[in-house]
């Protein structure tokens, strides 16, 4: 029987099945990097905690909806340690979810397109320097592809705005060219933090998902080596960012392929992500984890 005295107050909280020590360790590693990025952006301790308790209720209650009864405080206590008035005050108050950035919803439709549409692709597949404007009806020009995603916007202002991010360039001869990291900004805090959310969260979900066992497994690997010098580092960073992006513009085409097929057909309500990394960094002998490099 539960007494609510056990519950979480000033004198701390514990589950009664102790977690696997593999576990914790891992999370020790994930969580450094994490606490490195907040300490930074100045989000402490507490304004983590506050937020934290508010996701725990969240994950709680949508892992018991499905069953017969309503998820009760009780239960959601039971789960994640949080303090029943706590959670009480959480659920009546639903938290305010961000909006896709329009910069990111706008653009990253229009990197689509032009990375897996074949009229804005050269031979090899890689995405054509676009001139403003067709230079021949019904060539592809930069103002065709913005129009043909939406005409609620002016290409111009597009434009302008990529130009600003370092999403795109404009070579000597005045076409647009798209950034070979495109759709990574070089400026613009709220697109970085938004695919920092959105990618890091697919990445520890497809972990998280073959940690229980399902089968078959996601996709999740990565290649690791150490002993190489800064040269030889600097050289697989440029090959990563080579055969990466191959990757990831043939994945483009081919997801854009079987969305068409799929376009409004009943059952086509799945979501991808497919990403890739390069992290390179001096080996710190003390600490062979080190998560970060030093600003």
């Amino acid at each position: 029987m539960f007494d609510e005295g056990q519950e979480n107050s000033g004198r701390g909280w514990e589950s009664p099945i102790r977690p696997p020590e593999a576990l914790t360790s891992a999370l020790r590693q994930l969580l450094r990097p994490l606490v490195k990025v907040l300490i930074a952006h100045g989000i402490s301790f507490p304004a983590l905690a506050a937020m934290l308790k508010g996701i725990y209720v969240e994950v709680a209650e949508a892992e018991l909806e499905g069953e017969e009864k309503p998820p009760t405080n009780s239960r959601i206590n039971l789960m994640t340690g949080v303090h029943r008035k706590d959670i009480r005050r959480l659920r009546a108050v639903a938290e305010p979810h961000a909006g896709t950035p329009q910069t990111v919803s706008l653009g990253a439709q229009l990197v689509l397109a032009w990375t897996g549409t074949p009229d804005y692709l050269d031979a090899e597949g890689r995405p054509l320097a676009l001139p403003r404007t067709a230079e021949a009806p019904g060539a592809p020009s930069f103002d065709g592809l913005v129009e043909s995603v939406s005409k609620d916007v002016r290409p111009r202002a597009v434009l302008d705005e990529w130009l600003r991010l370092g999403i795109a360039r404009l070579d000597e001869a005045g076409h647009v060219r798209l950034n070979h990291d495109a759709f990574i900004p070089e400026k613009g805090f709220d697109e970085k933090a938004y695919f920092f959310g959105r990618n890091i969260r697919d990445h520890i979900a497809a972990a998280g998902y073959n940690l229980a066992g399902f089968v078959p497994p996601l996709l999740e690997r990565a290649v690791f080596y150490d002993r190489l010098s800064a040269d030889s580092a600097d050289e697989l960073s440029e090959y990563a960012r080579k055969v990466g992006m191959d990757a990831l513009l043939q994945m483009n085409r081919e997801a854009l392929r079987l969305s068409d097929i799929d376009g409004k057909a009943p059952g086509a309500n799945h979501r991808i992500s497919f990403g890739v990394y390069f992290y390179t960094v001096p080996e710190d002998p003390e600490n062979r984890d080190n998560p970060l490099p030093d600003a």
